[in-house]
């Protein structure tokens, strides 16, 4: 299957850099491109993408914006956030907002592709405790409510379940770690999903830090 791509960055040369890597990976299409992140919510309505690839820092409307129109919108595209992680202090809105997950943009060719196929799948872009170092290194600016709506009509054990996943554990480690099965741990993560209505795992460990069950590790 075909994973199809729109890139959304504001400098050509990203832009550029990026078609040549998509363009030699066979099982990846580039079916559009946008340098305002409002260009990127149009086309995701108009090509229906598997993976937008999308730039914070854009011209009028900004990525976290369009991010969160494309994840409330009726396509099924998932967004990856591109950043230079040092710098951005936007991410953790833009994964709220409904992104997938991050890419840096210094990071390996194959990692970036290897991260377009992840999301594609409907898995988190990235493991889940990459993930939650990033949430903690912008905890200060985004400090966690202590008792969130969000987590109301989650049992004792979904808490359980959500608190491991928020430490990157895997299914087979959560299983292990809590005694049951692998599928009853695929159950438990399913209602979570639907509880909580969040789009993947990263979404998963931004709300388990929100409610305080993934306190910061430093």
């Amino acid at each position: 299957m075909t994973v199809r791509v729109v890139l959304a960055d504001d400098q050509p040369l990203i832009r550029a850099a990026l078609q040549m890597v998509i363009a030699d990976a066979p099982d990846l299409e580039l079916v559009g491109e946008a340098a305002t992140g409002l260009h990127a919510v149009q086309l995701a309505e108009e090509l229906d993408p598997d993976v937008v690839v999308m730039d914070i820092r854009m011209p009028g409307m900004d990525g976290i914006q369009a991010t969160r129109l494309i994840a409330e919108g009726p396509g099924r595209a998932h967004v990856i956030v591109l950043t230079t992680f040092d710098e951005d202090d936007h991410v953790y809105g833009a994964l709220r907002a409904g992104a997938s997950g991050f890419l840096v943009k210094d990071m390996a060719l194959d990692d970036i592709l290897t991260a377009i196929r992840v999301v594609a799948a409907g898995d988190a872009l990235v493991a889940p405790g990459v993930t939650r170092r990033l949430i903690e290194a912008f905890a200060d600016r985004h400090p966690p409510a202590p008792a969130p709506r969000e987590l109301e009509g989650v049992t004792e054990r979904e808490r359980e379940v959500l608190a491991l996943i928020a430490r990157g554990l895997t299914n087979p480690e959560i299983a292990a770690e809590l005694v049951i099965s692998v599928a009853t741990v695929k159950a438990h993560v399913g209602r979570l999903l639907s509880k909580l209505d969040a789009r993947d795992r990263v979404q998963l460990v931004i709300l388990a830090y929100e409610a305080g069950l993934a306190p910061p590790s430093k």
